[in-house]
């Protein structure tokens, strides 16, 4: 089964919603058997068509290994335009293309957990609500300086030094935006799985380039790097009971009865026996970032509230991230005990300015899911890049070829009954997306 992936530019379906093209359709859902022999997920773009920002991205179902994805992944263009007080909104978007339009580039990837249905509602559904939130503020991100009132009203003559000591700025505006898009897709999310009686949830992971800035919204473990020339810029951090640890315990602090006395909200090296009760042990709880000694009580052997390490690390023993859409179902095996509290959905936001930066032809942002992340880290995936596009300069689809070439190797090769990298290490074992997008040129036809 293949994703068709429409370029920039294409004609949309007429059954899209209003001012967005949707260029990637929902990839497949459970059941759907991978593609033989290499289990593909992939679209060229034609090398005639001029576009803008023509992008693709190659996936591959769980390297071959599973018959599901649980992945997804979109693109659009986004068009915003100021509405009009009695204006309805089938006459306003009749003119499709219009210099009062203000245009976005999204893109967006998906990682399911529990069944692909929640990144498929995602992937149907954020970039509506991204359009829809930018299309509320948009009379403030037009202006130099946001205004207290966005209908331009002063009630007090020293609001414009209130926003100015706030240093409130349009990008802070496009920032609230994602957060608030998320957090209305997880409601949407939400409201769908228990109408569909439906489970599971979904990583989520969103690049917006807009009036010259690129916006990355992560919420989960996927990741986004941008590779320049002479340096490798982070715009993401993985959010996983690990790394948010300390809001998690304290949440349980304050609510404890969310635990339902099954947990314990300290941390610990190890899984606690019944020998450490009376002995002091090193332990961390909420307001600590290092390590202090604890006399063990017998309310300690509980289960701990995050409990293992790296990959292993769970929340609740259920979930390996801290952050994401959907879940609103889930609850801890054998118990009432609901996850999503512990759960966020507001993704951490990071901001790009091209203007303060001199973008080279082979810079690139590169977006992808945990199962390239896993056996990848930036410096590799970096080098992959740069070496790749220093070999490949004349080659039309060369950034669909590199995402390619990417997801081949966090895949490795089948070595008896098992997949092996290059360098002899096991490969990866989770589905694999990633999109490459070129950021030269961005503004071009």
């Amino acid at each position: 089964v293949y994703t068709i992936i429409l370029p920039l530019g294409c004609h949309p379906s007429p059954a899209l919603r209003p001012g967005c093209r949707e260029l990637l359709r929902p990839a497949v859902g459970r059941g759907c058997r991978a593609p033989s022999p290499a289990g593909w997920e992939q679209a060229r773009c034609s090398a005639s068509t001029r576009l803008t920002w023509s992008i693709c991205t190659p996936r591959v179902i769980n390297a071959e290994k599973s018959e599901f994805n649980e992945d997804q992944a979109a693109c659009c263009q986004i068009s915003i335009r100021r509405r009009e007080p009695g204006l309805e909104e089938d006459e306003e978007w009749l003119i499709l293309c219009s210099t009062q339009f203000l245009t976005g580039y999204y893109w967006a990837l998906f990682d399911g957990h529990g069944g692909p249905e929640a990144a498929i509602i995602a992937s149907n559904y954020l970039h509506y609500c991204i359009k829809q939130k930018l299309e509320e503020v948009v009379g403030g991100i037009t202006e130099t300086r946001p205004p207290m009132h966005l209908s331009g009203r002063c009630v007090c003559d020293s609001d414009p030094q209130f926003v100015e000591e706030k240093h409130i700025q349009a990008e802070d505006l496009v920032v609230g935006v994602l957060e608030n898009a998320f957090q209305e897709c997880d409601e949407v999310i939400g409201q769908e799985m228990e109408a569909t009686n439906q489970t599971g949830g979904c990583t989520a992971l969103a690049a917006l380039y807009f009036q010259g800035k690129l916006y990355v919204a992560n919420a989960g473990d996927s990741r986004a790097i941008l590779v320049l020339k002479d340096d490798v810029v982070p715009m993401t951090c993985e959010f996983t009971p690990e790394t948010e640890r300390q809001r998690i315990q304290h949440l349980a602090f304050l609510f404890p009865k969310l635990l339902d006395g099954e947990f314990t909200r300290f941390e610990f090296p190890r899984r606690l026996k019944g020998d450490d009760v009376g002995q002091k042990v090193l332990y961390r709880d909420y307001f600590m970032e290092g390590w202090g000694y604890k006399t063990v009580e017998k309310a300690d052997l509980k289960y701990p509230l995050v409990h293992g390490h790296g990959k292993q690390a769970r929340l609740l023993g259920t979930l390996a991230v801290s952050r994401g859409l959907g879940d609103h179902q889930l609850k801890v095996i054998d118990t009432n005990i609901e996850v999503k509290p512990f759960l966020s959905c507001i993704p951490k936001v990071n901001v790009f300015d091209f203007a303060q930066h001199d973008i080279k032809e082979d810079d690139v942002l590169v977006m992808a899911t945990d199962g390239l992340w896993d056996v990848l880290c930036n410096k590799e995936v970096a080098h992959v890049v740069r070496s790749f596009l220093a070999e490949n300069r004349t080659d039309p689809h060369r950034f669909s070829e590199l995402a390619k070439c990417l997801v081949c190797r966090a895949r490795g090769k089948k070595r008896g009954h098992q997949w092996m990298l290059d360098d002899s290490c096991e490969a990866s074992y989770d589905d694999i997306s990633v999109f490459v997008i070129p950021l030269h040129k961005r503004d071009e036809d």
